[in-house]
């Protein structure tokens, strides 16, 4: 099987977007690097052929930071398997009243919600190479 590939909203400017950003990295360089790889979603959005050609009918999981799904609707638009999505803000219920960063750095309660999102990832991938089924 192939590396399994997690690709983040670039949310430029936006600390959504870095929660979302920065939860991959995590995932890819710490938690599963040999399971999953991923890559700078300009590179999908623009068509980049090396990159079209490592995702196309790969397994993908992505990380959004709002409700645009730009990198959920990018992935799946160059021929990624979009197995699982999810966007930073499902889960701040539990979060409420924390000040996580801003679009260029994060606060130490934003280094724990992006470790948490990072772990809910890493449940992912867990599952996909298990063979679960995974709802988008």
């Amino acid at each position: 099987m192939s590396k399994i590939k997690v690709i983040p909203c670039s949310g430029i400017g936006k600390v959504f977007g870095l929660l979302a950003r920065e939860s991959v990295l995590m995932v890819t360089q710490e938690k599963c690097p040999n399971e999953t790889e991923t890559f700078c979603l300009a590179h999908v959005v623009t068509g980049d052929d090396e990159i079209v050609d490592k995702i196309k009918g790969e397994t993908c999981i992505t990380m959004d930071g709002c409700a645009k799904y730009c990198s959920k609707k990018s992935v799946e638009e160059t021929g990624g398997i979009v197995v699982k999505s999810h966007k930073v803000p499902d889960f701040m219920k539990a979060h409420r009243g924390e000040e996580h960063g801003t679009g260029t750095y994060l606060t130490e309660d934003g280094w724990k919600y992006a470790e948490e999102l990072a772990d809910i990832l890493v449940k992912d991938v867990k599952e996909v190479m298990e063979g679960v089924k995974v709802n988008v």
